[in-house]
């Protein structure tokens, strides 16, 4: 974490000076803002979160309940969720609280005694073999509590105006501040002027239904009971997390922080077609009654019940992510997140963690546009690259809930689960989405100079030395969440191409970054030389790697980085992401992912692509 730049601080470094909007930001919510987000869940606090990093732009969010989320419903967090708190600041506290999927095992039917079940297969989870992050569970609300604080503490001062009901919206393009939101609160009905809108309220969505959206899709034939408990049992597994099938059914169990309370999901069979959905109303002691028959020959003695539901599959993707139906090509004003256009089971661990990257995907380009750095084309890339995304989320989940759901009899090898889970791990843990070339993802051609970080897909940090005091840390970790493009400089062997090419793109982000801004204010850019620390000559460093930022004009010594081994580290970056040994540049996005990749000599490359990503300067 750096600071002091602005000056010395004592206090909580975490809390960044009120600036733009967040100086006297007003209690009541203002008849006119640039962005109005509606509804407080993982997207709309994500999204709160990264728009309080733009505080020139006014930007509420509102929520019908009266306050905080007390007790929420999502759980899992894959570990590029976990990736995406430590961008925003709170990864290393949320890991803290939540519980640690470290195990995933499987039980099913005893041969022997079949109506037994039995441990058939232990495995490592995935997270790890993946990435430095872990693969969490921590209650949603806990989640929101962390993003709340990080809008709250962020430049703009955001908090959210609860018991604020969003009513509906009407479009007139020829405005300023072209929709007109109907709101009510504890005052009556009232009318806000929004330039954007983002609906983040759930499944029953009235954004979605405002604009004309529909959810694609239908409900399976299958319910299942969900139950937070707190018991005392003799299954050997409870604080690890199972899937289990069993002559009786199947559960999918999963430990909850605290060391004490565990989530399980019972399967309560088919639904009858003339069921009309009555199955939502089975009692919370039916659902404990068939929970025990599976895990016979053990069982559950419920001490307290948290929280308990009754659901049926349903997997549906909404027909468009923004309210442009026409085909018209104008610029889109209202956009979906979440649950309100795409839904699913919760089985596969995925609702609140794909919900998040959607406002991720769509914060930056709203503070990017509004501020003057993009063109307004840029928000139609939010629906272009996210809905392709929740369609993949459904297909995997409509297969993994069918493998779950199944009866023993139609299982014929008892390890498949456990072959399919690791097989597809890429994906639950969030890290194979990969977007295709647009106006801010550039084509393959020198994909081969770093072969380790894929176009389109998020930036995949490693240790890399810092060469002003020799710390080990990863490259990526020390980006943050805000709205900033990073861009890598790895150098050549002996750092003159790295020189030469720090030269002449100087001048190519000075063009797309205002003159009385900082010099990285735009894009932090930073070196990584092949040679060991010590080899590093700093007094040689171009000053593009060395900025004098702030108003005390202090010099930044956290940009320049070496790859060679040293005392605390054997990894060689340029080994382990298959870098060329002749250089490359990656430009990564303010969402981590991958948008460019270049030759140190493609310096007219690279101004070509944030040509058509940004708009220059002044």
């Amino acid at each position: 974490m750096q600071f002091h730049h602005h000056g010395y601080v004592s206090q909580d470094p975490r809390v960044l000076p009120a600036s733009g909007t967040g100086v006297e930001r007003p209690a009541d919510l203002p008849d006119q803002v640039d962005v109005l987000i509606v509804g407080s869940g993982p997207a709309g606090m994500l999204l709160a979160a990264q728009m309080s990093q733009f505080p020139s732009v006014t930007t509420r969010i509102i929520e019908k309940r009266a306050g905080r989320l007390e007790l929420g419903q999502a759980d899992g967090i894959q570990p590029r969720s976990v990736e995406t708190f430590q961008a925003f600041g709170f990864a290393e506290r949320i890991t803290a609280e939540a519980y640690n999927i470290g195990w995933m095992n499987f039980w099913g039917p005893d041969p022997e005694h079949p109506e037994n079940i039995r441990r058939t297969t232990r495995t490592a989870d995935y997270a790890y073999d993946i990435c430095e992050f872990p693969h969490l569970i921590v209650n949603q609300a806990r989640v929101l509590d962390y993003f709340a604080e990080a809008a709250a503490h962020g430049p703009g001062r955001i908090v959210p105006d609860y018991g604020v009901e969003f009513l509906g919206l009407t479009v007139h393009d020829e405005d300023e501040y072209p929709l007109e939101v109907r709101v009510e609160d504890a005052g009556g009905e009232r009318t806000v002027r929004a330039k954007f809108v983002a609906g983040c309220d759930g499944a029953r969505s009235g954004v979605r239904d405002a604009i004309g959206r529909k959810h694609v899709g239908g409900i399976s034939a299958h319910a299942w009971g969900v139950m937070d408990v707190l018991v005392n049992t003799d299954f050997p597994d409870w604080r690890t997390k199972c899937a289990i099938n069993a002559e009786a059914g199947n559960i999918l169990h999963i430990p909850r922080e605290g060391g004490y309370l565990s989530r399980m999901y019972i399967d309560l069979g088919e639904v009858a077609a003339d069921d009309d959905h009555r199955v939502r109303q089975t009692p919370i002691e039916a659902i404990i009654e068939k929970a025990n028959a599976i895990l016979h020959p053990y069982s559950i003695d419920v001490k307290q019940v948290a929280w308990h539901s009754v659901y049926e599959v349903g997997h549906r993707v909404t027909d468009g992510f923004d309210d442009v139906i026409d085909g018209s090509g104008r610029t889109p004003r209202v956009f979906l997140t979440g649950d309100a256009c795409h839904t699913h089971s919760a089985k596969a661990g995925q609702g609140m963690n794909v919900s998040m990257q959607d406002g991720f995907n769509l914060g930056w380009k709203l503070g990017a546009v509004l501020t003057g750095r993009s063109p307004e084309s840029l928000l139609a890339t939010y629906g272009a690259e996210r809905r392709p995304v929740a369609q993949q989320l459904i297909d995997f989940d409509r297969e993994w809930s069918a493998l779950m759901a199944r009866k023993p009899e139609e299982i014929s090898d008892p390890n498949d689960l456990a072959t399919y889970y690791l097989a597809t791990a890429e994906f639950p843990s969030g890290f194979m989405t990969q977007y295709t070339p647009s106006m801010i993802t550039g084509p393959d051609a020198h994909q081969s100079l770093a072969v380790g970080f894929p176009l389109g897909k998020r930036f995949k940090s490693a240790e890399v030395v810092r060469v002003c005091d020799g710390n080990v840390v990863h490259l990526g970790h020390h980006a943050r969440a805000d709205g900033r493009w990073r861009v890598y400089a790895f150098g050549d062997q002996d750092g003159s191409a790295l020189s030469a090419w720090a030269t002449g793109a100087a001048s190519v982000f000075a063009r797309f970054t205002p003159s009385d801004a900082d010099v990285d204010a735009v894009f932090d850019v930073k070196a990584v030389y092949q040679q060991s620390f010590e080899e590093v000559d700093v007094p040689s460093v171009p000053a593009l790697f060395q900025p004098r930022t702030g108003p005390l004009g202090l010099t930044d010594w956290e940009k320049v980085y070496a790859a060679g081994p040293s005392k605390w580290t054997s990894t060689d970056i340029f080994s382990v992401r298959e870098l060329s040994r002749d250089g490359v540049v990656v430009v990564v996005r303010p969402d981590q992912y991958v948008a460019a990749i270049l030759p140190l000599e493609g310096v007219e490359e690279l101004a070509e692509f944030l040509e058509g990503a940004f708009v220059p300067a002044d």
